[in-house]
């Protein structure tokens, strides 16, 4: 017995859930077709694991790890894969790729009528149903759709993929998203990290290597090679088995690394990755230069090895373009294999007599000296927390009464602390913070030694400080990328014309004879030398050189300068190939006077208003509250003492505690008692010239006066 009224009503059932279906599909296509991005932009939203860092003229210069949990390279072209990985890859994972709509029937009933005999659901997943997957979630391994909804789901997207995208950009996005190993993603990565090869030179065994891993990307050896042999007989080439038991697969039983395609700058490089300002930029363009870099690391390298039979193991250069405060090169450490986590640029280092220049052209600006003051050079001793410290020349010979131009020119260490003294210790410390140094403490804290370079600074603060000279005594802060603003407006430290006045001194050629010879650069230069330092620049370009041992260990019968020079003269006669540089002009605050040599001075400074200095006669031992300790267990013939006096004359005697030890003399010998004494210096009318107080402790001897 038949029910026409309910046939047609099951008609109607079927005809409407039929549209229904239809309808969500259709909205599921075009939802799809809609979200579905383009393959550019995957491509731009696609990160390199590593960033990468330009050169001014947008060459690559360093590479930089940034992101730990996967590790990709820059996107890969279809066109840069070799062709014999590509067939393995169409081998392994989707034979039809080129026949088939985004999705494999035949593949599709297999894996059904596997999954009726009790085995997964797998092996139906086209390579564009893969990337459909990869595009939602490129951070992430693929993993097997279990479920059938998802797997229709993911049926829709790659219908839709198929629509909107080739078959050869549907490869290429794969080759690009896909995992190979561990946290290697993308055919760039794999090729370079298995087998130190760029994808377009895979061999046919590499091939079949890499794309046995796609299925499982942390399968064991013996699995993947297994795999592998069944790929190379699909391809035609089983003998080539006999090569993955040999070499292929000792890559993947191993760590892998990957070592970068530049690594110049490390330390600039590792500066900029971690700027806030290229947060999620692949790529950063610097100020360096790479040719500048490349000439600065292998002076360097070539001056070490020359000395390292004297123990000369490191070193660190610096160049800066004046003008912009631009860093050309940064070469923080000349060890075989550059290290970001060693940076001797910007190491604390004893300044030497580095900063005499900046002392002397403080004191000139504030007009406490000229370039033809006279100061004292006799010997100079400093009371100091743990005894007395006594600076010499190194340059021996010297006059008691020098000039500072001379002084300057001779690097020489008393002048220095006699100009300080003069300035003030406190004086000097303000103006080095402006300079840009950082990390200094009190005044009190350094005292005159200052002057000798008892402060720790950075090769980086002292080359933009000299840089400071050659702006005029405008400082301005360094740049190491112009996409990085300055939160640093300039300053000015010193005036042009004090600034004009340390520039002519250092760049007095017979000068700085004894440390480069008679013509150091073939154009117009500024530079100051110290025991491990050599900074100095010319009209365009500050260059600095630092050279010692990391470690600290002691050079062997040499100095430091010994490299530094050769290094900063390389580098300057290199920037200059095809530049000149003019001698500086002087500002219109100078007056230049003298009779037989010509001097510049500030304007009022003249010779008829300069300071000038004369060596007095004066006690240099013992000092004044000085206290001093006798050995109880010293020998008599051993404890006697000397009083020593500068500049002594004939007419001059010596008195303690009132009484006449003797005539003035440069030694005075005398055994000590223990007890207090005032010691006098006078001239032969009685007019006392000096006077010191002092006290003597320890065991009671029998004074032999």
């Amino acid at each position: 017995m038949s029910y026409p009224c309910w046939e047609r009503v099951k008609k109607l059932i079927l005809i409407s859930i039929s549209i229904a279906v239809a309808v969500f599909t259709a909205a599921l296509l075009l939802f799809e077709i809609h979200r579905m991005p383009e393959l550019r932009e995957v491509r731009s939203s696609f990160r390199s694991s590593d960033k990468v860092i330009l050169d001014r003229n947008n060459q690559i210069i360093d590479e930089v790890r940034v992101e730990r949990d996967v590790r990709r390279l820059a996107w890969i072209e279809l066109n840069q894969v070799s062709p014999v990985f590509i067939e393995a890859v169409l081998t392994a994972e989707d034979k039809r790729f080129f026949y088939h709509p985004g999705f494999d029937p035949l593949a599709m009933v297999k894996a059904a009528l596997g999954l009726v005999v009790g085995r997964p659901l797998r092996g139906a997943s086209t390579i564009t149903m893969q990337t459909a997957e990869l595009m939602d979630n490129p951070s992430s391994q693929l993993k097997p759709r279990r479920g059938f909804a998802q797997k229709l789901k993911q049926i829709a997207k790659a219908l839709v993929l198929e629509i909107k995208w080739s078959k050869s950009t549907i490869l290429e996005a794969y080759m690009n998203l896909v995992y190979f190993r561990g946290e290697l993603q993308g055919v760039g990565a794999a090729s370079y990290g298995l087998f130190d090869q760029a994808p377009g030179g895979l061999t046919r065994a590499q091939s079949a290597v890499m794309a046995a891993l796609i299925r499982a990307p942390n399968a064991e050896v013996n699995r993947v090679r297994k795999r592998a042999c069944l790929l190379l007989r699909s391809l035609g080439t089983p003998d080539e088995c006999t090569l993955l038991t040999e070499s292929h697969l000792s890559y993947i039983e191993q760590s892998y690394s990957m070592r970068p395609f530049m690594r110049m700058a490390p330390h600039v490089a590792k500066r900029l990755a971690a700027a806030p300002e290229f947060s999620g930029q692949s790529m950063v363009r610097s100020t360096l230069d790479r040719q500048i870099q490349w000439v600065a690391i292998h002076s360097l390298q070539k001056q070490v090895a020359a000395w390292q039979r004297q123990n000369m193991n490191d070193g660190a250069v610096v160049v800066i373009e004046n003008s912009t405060g631009n860093v050309l090169a940064y070469v923080g450490y000349m060890g075989p294999v550059s290290q970001a986590a060693v940076d001797s640029v910007v190491a604390m280092r004893p300044a030497g007599s580095t900063l005499k220049p900046l002392i002397y052209a403080k004191a000139i600006d504030e007009r406490i000296v000229t370039a033809a003051s006279v100061l004292e050079n006799s010997p100079l001793a400093i009371s100091a927390a743990p005894g007395i410290h006594r600076p010499a020349n190194l340059d021996y010979g010297t006059p008691e009464l020098i000039t500072v131009r001379a002084a300057l020119a001779r690097g020489l260490n008393i002048p220095a602390v006699r100009a300080l003294e003069l300035l003030g210790v406190e004086n000097f410390v303000h103006t080095m913070g402006e300079l840009g140094f950082t990390g200094m403490s009190r005044a009190d804290f350094y005292g005159p030694s200052l002057a000798l370079g008892s402060v720790d600074v950075r090769l980086l603060e002292l080359a933009n400080a000299y840089r400071t000279l050659a702006n005029n005594g405008v400082w301005t802060p360094l740049t190491f990328s112009p996409g990085i603003p300055s939160e640093q407006g300039p300053k000015k430290v010193f005036s042009p014309e004090a600034a004009f006045i340390i520039k002519d001194i250092l760049s007095d050629r017979p000068g700085r004879g004894g440390t480069f010879g008679p013509d150091p650069t073939r154009f117009w230069t500024a530079v100051k030398t110290g025991n491990n330092w050599c900074v100095g620049f010319s009209e365009r370009y500050t260059v600095a050189v630092w050279a010692r041992n990391l470690s600290g260990e002691a050079l062997w019968n040499i100095s430091g300068i010994q490299v530094a020079a050769p290094v900063w003269q390389e580098l300057m006669n290199y920037l200059h190939n095809h530049e000149t540089s003019e001698e500086p002009r002087p500002p219109p605050g100078l007056v230049q006077s003298g009779e037989r040599l010509r001097e510049w001075f500030l304007s009022g400074t003249e010779p008829n208003n300069q300071l000038t200095a004369e060596v007095r006669s004066r006690f240099s031992y013992p000092l004044d509250q000085s206290l001093i300790a006798v050995d109880p267990d010293l020998p008599k013939p051993n404890h006697s003492m000397f009083i020593q006096v500068v500049a002594p004359r004939d007419n001059q005697n010596v008195y303690l505690n009132g009484r006449r030890i003797g005539r003035a003399k440069a030694l005075l010998p005398w055994d000590p008692d223990a007890g207090r004494y005032i010691l006098e210096l006078k001239d032969s009318q009685g007019l006392t010239l000096d006077k010191v107080s002092f006290e003597v402790r320890g065991r009671r001897f029998a004074s032999a006066l």
